[in-house]
């Protein structure tokens, strides 16, 4: 379970320097560097589902085109949806938004909780209406003082749920969906990058982004990889409680950034730290329960 951990760990402080690494390649734009990202990434991932003996999920999923003609709409949705996700993740810190779209991970657990209750009728527990209600305090704090969520924030904490519901719903939520989603967005990634004016200008005028890409695509990919590797180590409630360093370490780059956190934001930031913190707690709890059930179960 330790190197689980350390997978996990790891693996959050390498989306967090990638969000930090994106500042760094200036004068590209957020859609180039997004392109590049994708265009050497998603080779990656498919050699990794080649090794890791993965690539049969894949091959199910086309077989599955022919008796499912859904697919053909699904799986570009699904792609779009993510699409976008990994479009902002990038665009963020370059356009000085990193804060907004740290806030919206912070809140898609939340989100989650709420159409488990009403879309797969799921029951939450008294913790997690505990995290409903300070969220709901921070994003009222919000419509308050600012007049509404910011879009990026939306678009986090609402996008990803709605991809995880549609890919439970096409039946493509595993590695090899996601492979099929990297993969009808490489179209788009490869317009983001050539469709400027003189491709390669920014290279000529700075050689040292050859490397810079070359890296982004690297620490991309191993991240991906300590992710899903951590992902099959650790129990669930485990690895998703891990989950929650990410948004930290974002906060933590954004600032980094020169980014800050305005006197009438920090109710919203606190109240809905305060509802990731009960969500931890619920985690842990399930954690430890389960933990006795296995002993129990030995004994």
């Amino acid at each position: 379970m330790a190197k689980g951990v350390a997978l996990s760990v790891f693996s959050c402080v390498l989306f967090a320097f990638l969000y930090y690494y994106a500042s760094l390649m200036q004068p590209l734009s957020a859609e180039a560097v997004f392109g590049w990202r994708m265009l050497l990434t998603m080779p990656c991932a498919g050699l990794f589902l080649l090794y890791s003996g993965d690539w049969r999920l894949v091959k199910s999923l086309f077989s599955e085109l022919k008796s499912r003609p859904l697919l053909w709409v699904g799986l570009p949705l699904s792609a779009a949806l993510v699409g976008v996700q990994l479009w902002i993740f990038m665009w963020a810190p370059i356009n000085g938004r990193g804060l907004q779209v740290s806030l919206g991970y912070f809140m898609m657990p939340l989100v989650l909780v709420v159409i488990g209750r009403f879309l797969y009728q799921e029951q939450p527990s008294r913790l997690q209406w505990a995290a409903v209600f300070f969220a709901a305090i921070g994003v009222g704090n919000e419509l308050w003082q600012a007049g509404g969520i910011s879009w990026e924030t939306l678009v986090v904490a609402v996008g990803y749920p709605l991809y995880f519901v549609l890919r439970r719903w096409l039946g493509s939520d595993n590695l090899g969906g996601l492979w099929v989603d990297m993969l009808l967005i490489v179209p788009v990634a490869a317009w983001f990058v050539v469709s400027v004016d003189l491709p390669l200008a920014a290279f000529e005028q700075r050689p040292v982004l050859w490397w810079l890409v070359l890296g982004l695509g690297m620490v991309s990919a191993l991240a991906m990889v300590c992710y899903i590797l951590a992902s099959r180590r650790l129990p669930f409630s485990l690895f998703g409680l891990l989950g929650y360093v990410e948004p930290i370490l974002l906060v933590l780059v954004s600032l980094i950034l020169g980014e800050t956190i305005k006197a009438e934001e920090w109710p919203t930031y606190i109240a809905i730290w305060l509802a990731v913190g009960l969500l931890v707690l619920e985690g842990v709890k399930q954690l430890l329960a389960f933990r006795r059930y296995r002993f129990n179960a030995r004994r």
